[in-house]
C-alpha cells in the first residue's frame, strides 16, 4: 500500500505544485488504483509516473470546487483510449452525476468501460472482503468530505510446521486452515484453523481529508490511522484568515493529528505564497505539536507497510 502525491497545491496550478490528486496504489493488495480528487491536469501528472490509467479502480472526489475536479472528465475520456475496460466508480458530493454527465454529454465523450455515479452522505459508502471507507462531512464553504480507508484485518501467518507435525502433508488442508475453515481428518481428528495461524495481521488506516477548518469529524475519521493527509493552506499565526477561508494552519493539522492519536501526518494542499524554501519552516511548525509530520511534494510517494 503506497500513497502517491499528483498533485499538493491550493487553488490554481502553480510551478512548484499541481492542484490536488493523489493516488492509493493498493496494486499487491488488489492490483486497483484509487484516486483522491482529480484536479486540473492530473492526467499529465500521471505521464510522468508508472501509474497506468487503466488501473484505476475507484476515484473519490472530497468535494466540488474546481481545483479538485477539473480533470476528471479528461481523466475519464483518456482512459478509454488507454486500455482501460473495467468499471469505474466515482463517489462524490451531490452534483457529481450532473457534473460527469454535463461534461461526457456536451463534449460527446464515449466511454468504452463502464462508469458508476455514487453521490455520497455521511458513513460507510464502500466496502467488500478487503476495505471499508466512510466518509464524513467536514467544514468548508460548500460540502466537503473527509475519507477514512481501512484495510480489514487479513489471517495471521500458516504455522506449517506445526501441521506437518501433527500429521497434515501440505495441500488442499492447509490452503482451507489458511482460509479459515475447520477440517476433519479420515482419523477422525478436527483441526481448527486458530491452533495453527499466527495472530491476525491488522489492517492499515488512511485518513485522506478534503479542505477543512479544524473541525471534531477531522479527528474522527483519523482515530489511529497509520497516516493522515490533512489540508494545511496557511502557516501558524494565520488561524483566522484560516478560518475565513474555510482552511487549516500547520499548527491545527498538527493538533488533529496529536488527537486522534494518528502515527505520521503529512501536511498538503499548500499554498503557492509558500516557496520551496518556506515548506521547512511549515514542516516545523507542525512539528512544535506533532513530531512524525512531513509535507507532500508532486511525485512523493509514501509507502504505509505491513504491520
Amino acid at each position: 500500500m503506497d500513497i502517491f502525491f499528483l498533485g499538493t497545491g491550493a487553488g490554481v496550478p502553480a510551478k512548484l505544485r499541481n492542484v490536488t490528486s493523489i493516488a492509493l496504489k493498493l496494486l499487491e493488495e488488489r492490483g486497483s488504483i484509487w484516486l483522491f480528487d482529480v484536479g486540473e491536469a492530473t492526467q499529465h501528472q500521471i505521464l510522468h509516473t508508472s501509474i497506468k490509467p487503466r488501473r484505476i479502480e475507484k476515484i473519490f472526489i472530497t468535494h466540488l470546487h474546481g481545483d479538485h475536479i477539473y480533470g476528471l472528465p479528461g481523466l475519464l475520456a483518456s482512459r478509454s483510449f488507454q486500455g482501460g475496460e473495467s468499471e469505474v466508480t466515482v463517489y462524490g458530493p451531490k452534483g457529481m452525476k450532473e457534473y460527469i454527465a454535463v461534461s461526457l454529454s456536451v463534449s460527446q465523450t464515449y466511454l468504452k468501460y463502464p462508469l458508476k455515479i455514487v453521490e455520497i452522505e455521511t458513513g460507510i459508502i464502500f466496502e467488500d472482503d478487503q476495505f471499508t471507507v466512510e466518509a464524513q462531512l467536514l467544514e468548508h464553504g460548500i460540502p466537503s468530505y473527509g475519507y477514512r480507508i481501512v484495510e480489514k484485518d487479513k489471517p495471521g501467518t500458516l504455522l506449517a510446521e506445526k501441521l506437518v507435525e501433527a500429521g497434515v502433508q501440505p495441500g488442499p488442508i492447509f490452503r482451507k486452515i489458511k482460509e479459515g475453515e475447520s477440517v476433519t481428518l479420515e482419523d477422525g481428528r478436527v483441526i481448527i484453523p486458530q491452533d495453527f495461524l499466527g495472530p491476525d495481521q491488522k489492517g492499515r488506516i488512511v485518513t485522506i481529508l478534503g479542505d477543512t477548518r479544524y473541525c471534531e469529524n477531522a479527528i474522527s475519521l483519523a482515530l489511529g490511522a497509520d497516516l493522515l493527509i490533512h489540508e494545511a493552506t496557511f502557516s501558524k499565526g494565520e488561524e483566522t484568515l484560516a478560518f475565513d477561508y474555510f482552511h487549516s494552519t500547520t499548527h491545527q493539522a498538527a493538533e488533529v493529528a496529536r488527537l486522534s492519536g494518528s502515527k505520521q501526518l503529512c501536511l498538503t494542499h499548500i499554498s503557492s505564497r509558500y516557496d520551496r524554501q518556506a515548506w521547512h519552516q511549515l514542516v516545523a511548525e507542525a512539528q512544535e505539536i506533532f513530531m512524525n509530520t512531513d509535507i507532500a511534494e508532486d511525485f512523493k510517494e509514501i509507502n504505509i507497510p505491513s504491520k
